[in-house]
């Protein structure tokens, strides 16, 4: 199988944003990387993730997305564990631990798919995207119930692998830890790039191998909606509750990952487009407020080497260019009408009302469906107050870094005489970066609409729908997005102003329990205890039934001969020699006695021929080691064969 590539607009315009990121980053890593060692470790490392991104972006199939994924994932690990602190590497391990075990159970996934290929008869032996369209509905349709089974299973399995590195619940455990410690180009890189891997992997999944045939059919979109919703709020609540700036941004990223799935999968259940095309536009959108938001903390960073948000406080508030940089980014992921981010909420959320419109038509008609209008009404409220979060925590920080004094007058006056906190190169790029969700937010429909056609064919998009001319400044699109932005002003005044700062207002508290931690509560006690205990028990039952066999076995069927006993001196021939000489010496001097003769002492036959052996044995080795024994063996050898000629010559 060799490894296969694809250039589709899709993956062009991807591959484009990964190359524009990396620019960005190793702009910011000139000034921010100036006072660390091993910086051509960082840049090495930089360079080879970017060639496994590349290769992911333009795999043709699931072999070659492997192979660049797992060069991706390791390369990356190195940045996670740049500064070698006891966090750091920590953080590197669950990282590192994450990316091993999800990309071996991704590869199981591609076995078991390789496997059901290479048992049909019309696409036989192949991995690659475009022809593994409605494989597992036409297995279901054929009646192939045994192949769809294992393509459902090889399915589980890639998702694992995908859903890992793309940070969705229940693996999303390292973004949190690793964001924090690794620079924060790096982290711009990590959360607004490598995550699109993963997500990556699950659309060419859910648009290819488990597209529907027909809507209702398949639990593979519900599945992606339900691992969406959840991850969409659970990583709004922890970046809610997080006061360290970095951290709040990681855990948004799990956030707009689950808007991303969600959408994925209500598209699929619904059979219509238009949050699939609101799940494009949001991964694009989300690349870009990253790369700002990202590039901004580094910037703090760089410039007071804090993260705290009650260290940080009062920083930017004489930086208006800062300001509108990070601005811009908070803004656009929040979905705030007039930039991107409100463009794909928008569709997304459309397609969820689509989804309630068709269920409730269902159940008006008695009809029945694998989901319910409740249920998707739910999944509404949830995807509101999911971005009334985004709002709420982005507004926290904004109001933190660039409103609100610090505490410390001495400590804002030095922040306010900070005027060169950033190179001339740097804030270009920013800048540049910043007008990206505004201008594409303006432009909308043309623009956004414009990359949902280029990207139609690669992800099979239906572009012949309405929404593809929609006007996004409606009132019923504006009206979910303002829904979002009430309730985030809601969130923000009432429960962060409210109940997480103390009374003073004076500093921001971190109310969330340090033990709820799903890595320490669950997987590290998992993977270092409870699975090795359980295998230390089984591997000691089965040493112990084996030595147990084995002696039963020797005991019984296998029993043992009696052992010899060893001679001290001698051999066996001089033992029995000196035992029979010694009865008849002992027989002798008794006859002798008797008549009466003088007896010699006794003598020790058995010690005699053994040492009489011993001499002979010490003769015969100097006698065969020595130059005249091999002359005479020489010379015998020469007389046989002069012999032997001369009987022969007579003979004949």
């Amino acid at each position: 199988m060799a490894i296969a590539f694809c250039l589709d607009n899709f993956r062009l315009i991807y591959a484009g944003i990964a190359t524009f990121m990396w620019i960005v980053s190793i702009i910011l890593s000139a000034e921010y990387m100036q006072h660390y060692e091993r910086k051509v470790r960082y840049y090495f490392f930089t360079a080879l993730t970017y060639v496994g991104t590349i290769g992911v972006l333009l795999s043709a199939d699931f072999y070659t997305l492997f192979i660049f994924f797992e060069i991706m994932s390791l390369a990356s690990y190195a940045w996670v564990a740049f500064d070698e602190r006891k966090e750091s590497l920590r953080a590197a391990e669950t990282y590192l631990a994450v990316s091993v075990i999800g990309g071996l159970v991704m590869l199981m996934g591609i076995f078991l798919l390789y496997d059901v290929m290479t048992d049909m008869e019309v696409m036989t032996d192949t991995l690659r995207f475009d022809r593994l369209r409605y494989l597992y509905d036409t297995l279901r349709l054929t009646g192939d119930e045994k192949a769809a089974r294992e393509v459902w299973a090889a399915g589980i399995c890639m998702l694992i692998g995908f859903g890992a590195k793309a940070g969705a619940f229940p693996i999303h455990i390292w973004l949190p830890k690793a964001h924090p410690v690794a620079p924060a180009p790096a982290s711009a890189l990590l959360s607004g790039m490598l995550t699109k891997t993963g997500i990556l992997g699950i659309l060419m999944l859910s648009r290819y191998v488990f597209t529907p045939v027909f809507s209702g059919y398949s639990y593979w979109p519900i599945l992606i909606m339900i691992i969406g919703v959840i991850t969409m709020a659970l990583g709004a609540i922890l970046a809610l509750f997080s006061v360290n700036i970095k951290r709040t941004l990681a855990c948004s990223s799990v956030s707009q990952i689950g808007f991303i799935l969600t959408g994925i999968g209500i598209s699929d259940i619904a059979m219509d487009d238009i949050a699939l095309s609101g799940s494009l536009l949001h991964m694009v959108g989300h690349s870009v407020f990253k790369l700002i938001l990202f590039s901004v903390a580094g910037v703090i960073f760089m410039n007071i080497h804090e993260l705290d948000l009650n260290k940080i406080r009062g920083f930017g508030r004489r930086k208006p260019l800062l300001a509108a940089i990070f601005g811009m980014g908070a803004l656009g992921i929040a979905g705030i009408p007039g930039f991107n981010g409100y463009v794909s909420k928008t569709l997304i959320h459309e397609g969820i009302v689509k989804l309630k419109q068709m269920l409730a038509f269902t159940e008006s008609e008695g009809g029945q469906a694998l989901l319910s209008f409740d249920m998707i009404n739910a999944v509404e409220w949830i995807f509101l107050i999911s971005g009334g979060c985004t709002l709420a925590y982005m507004l926290k920080i904004y109001m933190c870094v660039f409103i609100e004094k610090n505490v410390d007058s001495d400590l804002q006056e030095s922040y306010d005489e900070r005027k060169h906190y950033m190179s001339l190169p740097v804030a270009a790029a920013l800048t540049i970066s910043a007008l990206i969700p505004p201008v594409l937010g303006l432009s909308a429909p043309k623009s956004m609409n414009g990359i949902v056609t280029l990207c139609a064919d690669a992800l099979k998009i239906n572009i012949s729908s309405e929404y593809v001319l929609h006007n996004y400044f409606t009132w019923e699109c504006l009206k979910g997005g303002l829904t979002s932005v009430a309730i985030g002003i809601i969130i923000y005044v009432g429960i962060i102003r409210t109940g997480m700062m103390n009374d003073d207002k004076s500093e921001y508290k971190d109310y969330w329990p340090k033990w709820m931690d799903l890595e320490n509560v669950i997987y590290r006690p998992i993977i270092q205890y409870a699975i090795p205990f359980v295998l230390t028990v089984v591997c000691r039952f089965l040493d112990k039934l084996i030595d147990g066999s084995v002696y039963k076995l020797r005991k019984t069927l296998f029993k043992d001969d009696k052992e010899q006993e060893e001679l001290a001196e001698g051999n066996r021939l001089t033992y029995m020699l000196g035992v029979a000489a010694g009865k008849i010496n002992r027989t002798r001097r008794k006859m002798l006695k008797a008549r009466g003769k003088k007896v010699g002492p006794p003598v020790n036959y058995v010690h005699k021929y053994a040492m009489d052996y011993e001499r002979y044995r010490e003769s015969r080795t100097v006698i065969f080691r020595s130059m005249s024994f091999g002359l005479m063996l020489f010379c015998l050898g020469l007389v046989t064969v002069v012999a032997y000629i001369l009987v022969t010559r007579w003979w004949h």
